[in-house]
């Protein structure tokens, strides 16, 4: 069993930045694919990027292409969004994930991870 812990999250206003991050419990993170999708109130949680096990490849949704970055550092057992030139269309509560061996091809598929965090809220002022 894995915990995932987020935070970071906050209010900004458009235009700014915040940081995500997403601390996972256990020895095995680093065989993890990692991933963080988002949650608007009455609308389908969505996937925003996701990272392969050793940071090598990465994934983005195209709203978020160009703006978020998402990274890892299996030594902390830590998985990063840093976020930038933020929209109000960003506010949502933000999701961390897990993706346990063995791995499906959908990166962007929220049954395909195997844990999940609580949740931590981003708002954004227009």
């Amino acid at each position: 069993q894995v915990q995932l812990v987020e935070s970071g999250g906050g209010l900004v206003q458009a235009g700014g930045s915040l940081r995500l991050s997403c601390a996972a419990s256990g020895r095995t993170f680093s065989t993890y694919r990692m991933g963080w999708f988002r949650q608007a109130p009455g609308l389908e949680r969505e996937s925003v990027a996701a990272i392969s096990p050793s940071g090598g490849r990465t994934y983005y949704a195209d709203s978020v292409k160009g703006r978020f970055t998402i990274s890892r550092d299996n030594a902390k057992n830590t998985v990063w969004l840093q976020m930038n030139s933020l929209k109000f269309e960003d506010t949502a509560v933000y999701y961390c994930a897990a993706d346990a061996p063995p791995y499906t091809t959908g990166w962007g598929i929220p049954a395909s991870y195997d844990y999940w965090g609580q949740g931590t809220q981003v708002t954004v002022s227009s």
